[in-house]
């Protein structure tokens, strides 16, 4: 089989607990940025102004065409998210709003802290209101650490729950606000805006979430797994796509109300990987809403794309993994071994950031180099070849994990950064030859 060929329903379904194996579809030669393109520079931006910032676990592109991004601080006890904004005039962080206070939850309760926004940004754009759900980690302002089980019925330690925002980027005020899941964190959202609805996953506990945003009332429609997936996503159907623990997929279909758990597995290295663990990292849309992109929360992450809209369930392509060879006898963290920030460009292509690390075996990455790198990836929807454009540089820190990627109205790449303190964001800067007028656009309506 070639680079990216398809797999049809009969053969997903024949393959069973091997669907899209990682041997089915070799890996893409990555090739280098052709000579004489065009560079992308790369610059930094720490939340210099919010100190205790120690990830960075939200980014996306507002109604307005500009980027919104969450300075989180789990780590601090009574730590607190702070949605920022990019500001091209000034080319610099604009510092919106302490959510914490602004939904009667300060860092000081004693509570367990709305610390982060966790891929939980989504737009509307006929009002122009960013809405934006918070997670769970961040102790109380007097604990070290914070477990929501431990805590779950001590009424002055357990987190009050997620709370749901509704920013109005038109004219900068916080429009109303709403405890979304109690007790519970929210690892990921989606929009569904045409019916007025926001879906969810809550943490701990694995659920899905339905809130009307009509009505202000919200509906637990089940358990999905022991593991959350970090993204939802929707079809042209209006169904919610997302995966369970052991990299199946998960649909939720509106009119049966019903969640439904496809037949064989997502992609994954068969070779030594059962599927488990293979849920959903990131998920980009393409331009023509046809298909998506996806990569995986796992060591050896692949690069997949869907076809949701096609067939009882949907033809999944196994693009391959998306770092580096490595020896696979030996373990690997996801932080080391990860692939984030997938986004469509103006020029049509995929762009995304993968892992990439000093390896003698696999990777001759100079010794007095960066052991961590963050390598910017373009993917050409058409030939599926990769080329990489440029590598995210940190001062004095790693690059590597990126949580999410977006694209501003002007068309300049965003990717939000995790693994140093304070933590930030990188603007890439595209090429005039790849940039088009609200290159955002069709917006990304999930975190």
């Amino acid at each position: 089989m070639s680079p990216g060929q398809e797999i049809d329903r009969r053969t997903f379904m024949k393959i069973g607990s091997t669907a899209v194996a990682a041997n089915l579809v070799p890996a893409l030669e990555a090739e280098a940025k052709s000579p004489g393109e065009t560079p992308y520079p790369v610059k930094w931006y720490p939340f210099t102004h919010h100190p205790d910032s120690d990830t960075c676990w939200s980014l996306s592109v507002g109604p307005d065409g500009r980027i919104y991004a969450a300075a989180c601080a789990e780590s601090v006890p009574g730590g607190v998210v702070k949605p920022v904004r990019y500001n091209e005039d000034r080319d610099d962080l604009d510092y919106l709003f302490d959510l914490a206070e602004m939904v009667d939850d300060p860092g000081t309760s004693g509570r367990a802290s709305q610390c982060k926004i966790h891929y939980s940004f989504a737009p509307s754009m006929h009002d122009g209101v960013l809405y934006m759900a918070t997670h769970l980690s961040g102790p109380p302002i007097d604990l070290p650490r914070y477990s929501p089980w431990y805590s779950w019925h001590d009424a002055k330690r357990c987190f009050r729950g997620s709370a749901l925002l509704a920013f109005d980027t038109r004219n900068d005020r916080v429009l109303w606000w709403d405890t979304l899941i109690p007790k519970e964190g929210c690892r990921c959202l989606v929009h569904d805006e045409e019916r007025g609805l926001l879906y969810a996953m809550s943490y701990p506990r694995d659920h899905f979430i339905i809130y009307d945003l009509h009505t202000r009332k919200r509906r637990d429609i089940g358990r999905i797994s022991s593991i959350n997936p970090q993204a939802l996503f929707l079809d042209k159907r209006h169904r919610v796509w997302t995966s369970s623990d052991y990299g199946r997929l998960v649909r939720y279909t509106p009119e049966t109300d019903r969640l439904e758990i496809s037949p064989g597995l997502l992609a994954h290295d068969a070779n030594y990987q059962t599927g488990w663990h293979s849920v959903f990292y990131d998920v980009a849309p393409s331009p023509d809403r046809e298909c998506v992109y996806a990569s995986t929360w796992c060591p050896n992450p692949h690069l997949m794309r869907i076809w949701p809209n096609e067939g009882e369930w949907p033809r999944v392509e196994d693009l391959g993994p998306a770092t580096q060879a490595r020896d696979t006898t030996f373990p690997i963290d996801m932080f080391t071994d990860h692939c984030g920030g997938l986004t469509f460009a103006g020029d049509g292509k995929l762009y995304y950031v993968a892992s990439r690390w000093r390896d003698p075996k696999y990777n001759p990455t100079p010794g007095t180099g960066k052991e961590l790198q963050g390598v910017v990836w373009r993917l050409d929807p058409r030939t599926l070849e990769r080329q990489e454009v440029a590598q995210l540089k940190h001062p004095t820190g790693v690059a590597n994990y990126v949580s999410r990627g977006a694209v501003d109205h002007n068309g300049d790449l965003f990717f939000g950064h995790v693994g140093n303190h304070p933590s930030g964001i990188f603007k890439v800067s595209m090429p005039a030859e790849r940039k088009r007028k609200n290159a955002h656009l069709p917006i990304r309506m999930w975190g």
